[in-house]
């Protein structure tokens, strides 16, 4: 029964599962920044472009 009890108690794996899910959000969120800023940035030369 203390095996048991071992297993349920001990939270390193959760830890590790979270670890992950804030690695994942933080990239999800930054790949999102670099599309809109890669957007904005093609967006800005290409009216530059037209104008000359």
């Amino acid at each position: 029964m203390s095996r048991v009890r071992k297993f349920l108690s001990n939270e390193s794996g959760a830890t590790a599962i979270e670890y992950g899910l804030i690695c994942a959000l933080v990239f999800l969120v930054a790949g999102g920044s670099i599309q809109t800023f890669a957007t904005k940035t093609t967006n800005m030369y290409n009216n530059i472009a037209a104008k000359l």
